[in-house]
């Protein structure tokens, strides 16, 4: 690595930055759902209306994201979509209403939907394949450590000024990461920061081309094409599957340990913060294991594959978070942050299968689809299980139940999805968009 140069590894901390503000800007709301309820008199079906929201934006943001940042580029799509989603942030201080914050979240989910389609595209751009799932494991992480700071912050902003502080704040943070992105970030062909021998390491994957003169024109790969492919809807249903399962971390956790254990907005702060820092471990260890195995001379697709297999085990055991909350909090605690760091880890290989298998000018299309069908997989599970479930539970103080049925629903996500995936993509195949074949 001494002799290559590093400079990819501080565009990955750039990467890592913008996707800490992403999950940053987006959980602040959980936090406050107990405030928020109180001062504007919401309901669990008005909270999940709201998030729902979210989702079904994200889920057409992310469609729309994709094909954008394949035709704008890297440092103009990743710096507008930030500039947007930051702004929208800082709207949630403005507004008082069920509808207000409906409006503002649509607004949340569509711009957040650019992150990581652009994440992925970056990393394809500026990582040879063998370390692309390691640089996605540490940006992915991002998601862990903007959930570690939010629990650890935003309470103790909303409690000492005022819960629209909170959202101001976190949204200002966007525009800090927009000022190093401008400085720091071209793309390879056009760094001037970068070593020829990194260029050269960077470029050394025989399959794939370097960009040059820019970002390429996709507008002949369309849509229809890409869904034409079987890979295109294993890493789908792969994300279709697993997806909702981070979303109910990311907004029922804290009502999670509200209504079982009773805690407050400020006691939570350390078990979530717990939680998303066994998730940070994963998310790195995800990316360093495939790396590990193709070391050892396998192949990078059953590198990746036996390592999403493991992962997918490793989620199973949180069906037992109700049975070991019952003996101590912090059994549940350690048992749901063992599943979300293999939620974590499974995530930084499932996107890294989509530049294994598709050309750089097409990762962020293809991200796009996946990432779509991930948030509608989110807005099934919250109003088909979620909104009805946790409302009756609640009405008939059995919440416990409805958590219970969400974690055996976790539990069976991942190993189910990673079966859809193999049958449908049993061996790999790179993709060629420029052949006029057939799928």
């Amino acid at each position: 690595m001494n002799k290559v140069g590093r400079y990819r590894w501080m565009i990955c901390g750039l990467v890592f930055f913008a996707t800490t503000v992403n999950y940053l800007d987006r959980q602040v709301i959980s936090l406050l759902k107990s405030t928020l309820s109180s001062e504007l008199g919401w309901n669990d079906g008005d909270y999940a209306n709201i998030e729902i929201a979210f989702k079904l934006f994200y889920a057409f943001g992310m469609l729309g994201a994709g094909r954008l940042i394949d035709k704008l580029g890297t440092k103009l799509g990743y710096a507008l979509a930030t500039t947007l989603w930051s702004i929208a942030a800082l709207a949630h201080a403005f507004v008082s209403s069920v509808f207000g914050f409906a409006v503002v979240r649509s607004a949340l989910g569509i711009t957040e939907a650019g992150n990581f389609p652009s994440a992925i595209k970056t990393v394809a751009e500026w990582f040879p394949k063998k370390e692309r799932a390691l640089a996605t494991g540490i940006f992915n992480s991002g998601t862990n450590f903007g959930a570690i700071v939010a629990p650890l912050s935003v309470p103790f902003i909303a409690s000492s000024i005022g819960w629209q502080w909170a959202f101001i704040i976190t949204g200002l943070l966007g525009f800090v990461w927009l000022a190093f992105w401008l400085y720091f970030y071209e793309i390879p062909s056009k760094s001037a920061k970068l070593s020829k021998e990194e260029f050269d390491y960077i470029h050394s994957d025989k399959d794939e081309m370097p960009l040059v003169d820019g970002e390429p024109d996709v507008a002949a790969v369309s849509w229809s094409k890409l869904l034409g492919y079987k890979q295109t809807w294993a890493f789908a249903m792969g994300k279709l599957l697993t997806d909702p399962i981070w979303w109910f971390y990311l907004f029922w956790l804290p009502d999670f340990l509200q209504s079982q254990y009773g805690l407050t907005a400020t006691q939570f702060a350390v078990p979530v913060a717990v939680v998303y820092t066994l998730s940070t471990i994963g998310s790195v260890w995800g990316g360093w294991l495939p790396m590990y195995f193709i070391k050892k001379g396998w192949p990078v697709f059953r590198a990746r594959k036996t390592s999403m297999l493991i992962f997918a085990f490793l989620v199973i055991p949180i069906i037992t978070a109700q049975v070991m909350g019952s003996i101590n909090m912090w059994l549940a605690v350690l048992v749901i942050g063992i599943a979300a760091a293999a939620h974590q880890a499974w995530s930084a290989n499932i996107f890294t299968t989509v530049s294994d298998m598709f050309p750089k000018k097409a990762t962020a299309s293809v991200t796009g689809i996946g990432g779509m069908f991930g948030a509608l997989g989110g807005i099934l599970l919250s109003m088909l299980v979620q909104k009805n479930m946790f409302v009756y539970y609640r009405s008939i103080n059995q919440i416990e139940t409805a958590y219970y049925i969400m974690f055996v629903v976790c539990g069976g996500a991942y190993l189910l999805a990673w079966v859809i995936m193999h049958f449908l993509v049993p061996r790999y195949k790179k993709i060629d968009l420029s052949s006029a074949g057939n799928p």
